[in-house]
């Protein structure tokens, strides 16, 4: 045990005067907190470095440019100690002592007579680790902490320690589980996977995150029982009001992100009107990651300024297509095509009679993200007889564009 203990307490600070002395990188590390937990921040620095001075610029804080001075810091609660100058550390020290001012020294902890602790959150808990003189071991012990938190397995489990369903109003969240790689969907949308009753999955959500759900949750498959072999989407919408009203938490989890074809707005709009609470969980869409996974940039300095997303579901041409294919094929950036193996001859054949080059580079990423993940390269004009020859299938994500070319090893 140390010889000095900590005592461990945490500092209400908002409308409360905090001195940061030094605009270096210690305190572009500590301001944003500071900040977030509302206090009223004094920056004194001669200099900054560009982040915390646009923290200044934006008015989130004060900032005067000189070097420190005595009684700066006068009505101070808290003070973060971090020039470059150990004199002028030194003399801010002892005015902190003098006015019995919680100061902390970036340049000698055993001189300060506050330490910052390492700190993370999850899900409204703030963690706090000290571990005396090794801030390694603090943050180490942090991390595992908050991963803990995450992913349910510390702060209790939701089946042991949250009200029994139907004795509370229940709730649903919209999650985007990403690509298909289990490790690219967000914090937020593992952590409520952990706290589920009840999980609607998609056959393109990350599947294996499944088998990481405690026993109770119950699991139903968008496109199988009990719901129907091929689950329209009335029966899904019915599904996630139905265990709501009974009190669960309810996770609908999809692929990539559920307003990006993914018919996320018809959920929340339905759940909305049942009076169900919805949370939305922004998820990472395919159509940057998986083209990024597999080595092609979506925009490229002096080659792509833009790029276009379109649904392929629905052939050109045919009824109720909203895509005008040909302003599509006059754009000169990058087209990405989602959910359109079925249709790409269709597609290919439009661009090209609309301008698109015969010869602009196509890759077709079958199953980006995953263990599965396949990547053919060809051209417009070929795309089609390449699709069937190399048998490639849905889920893939086509990449239309000079952007293409980049990404070849």
């Amino acid at each position: 045990m140390s010889r000095d203990p900590a005592y461990p307490v945490g500092l209400r600070l908002t409308g409360r005067r905090v001195v940061v002395l030094g605009g270096g990188t210690v305190a572009q590390r500590r301001l944003p907190a500071l900040l977030a937990a509302g206090a009223e921040v004094t920056l004194v620095a001669p200099a900054a470095t560009p982040s915390v001075e646009a923290m200044a610029t934006a008015g989130e804080l004060a900032w005067e440019r000189r070097g420190y001075r005595a009684g700066d810091l006068a009505e101070a609660w808290y003070v973060l100690i971090a020039t470059d100058d150990p004199a002028a550390n030194a003399a801010a020290s002892n005015e902190a002592e003098a006015r019995r001012v919680w100061a902390v020294r970036s340049d000698d902890a055993a001189a300060a007579t506050a330490w910052t602790p390492a700190t993370g959150r999850s899900a409204g808990v703030t963690v706090a680790v000290l571990t005396g003189h090794d801030p390694r071991r603090s943050a180490g012990v942090r991390d595992a902490v908050v991963a803990g938190l995450r992913d349910g397995t510390l702060g209790g489990s939701p089946s042991g320690h949250r009200p029994a369903a139907g004795s509370r109003t229940g709730t649903v969240a919209l999650v985007g589980g990403g690509p298909g790689d289990p490790d690219l969907i967000t914090v937020r949308g593992r952590r409520l996977l952990a706290e589920a009753d009840v999980v609607v999955a998609d056959r393109l959500g990350p599947r294996e995150l499944l088998d990481e759900l405690a026993p109770h949750v119950e699991v139903i498959d968008a496109a199988k029982i009990p719901y129907g072999r091929a689950m329209a989407q009335e029966r899904i919408n019915a599904a996630l009001v139905e265990h709501a009203r009974a009190g669960r938490a309810v996770v609908r989890l999809k692929g990539g992100d559920p307003f990006v074809f993914g018919r996320g707005m018809e959920e929340a709009r339905q759940l909305a009107d049942a009076g169900v609470p919805v949370t939305v969980v922004p998820g990472i869409t395919s159509a940057v990651s998986v083209p990024g996974a597999a080595g092609i940039p979506v925009t490229h300095r002096g080659v792509a300024h833009e790029f276009t997303v379109v649904s392929g579901h629905l052939a050109p041409g045919a009824d109720g297509s909203l895509v005008d294919w040909e302003a599509v094929a006059r754009l000169g950036g990058t087209l990405v095509l989602l959910m359109a193996v079925e249709h790409v001859e269709a597609i290919a054949h439009t661009l090209i009679g609309y301008g698109r080059a015969p010869g602009t580079p196509v890759s077709v990423v079958q199953e980006g993200t995953t263990a599965g993940e396949r990547r053919v390269d060809t051209t417009l004009d070929s795309v089609a007889e390449v699709v069937r020859t190399e048998a490639l299938r849905p889920p893939a994500v086509i990449v239309v564009g000079e952007v293409v070319t980049l990404g070849r090893g």
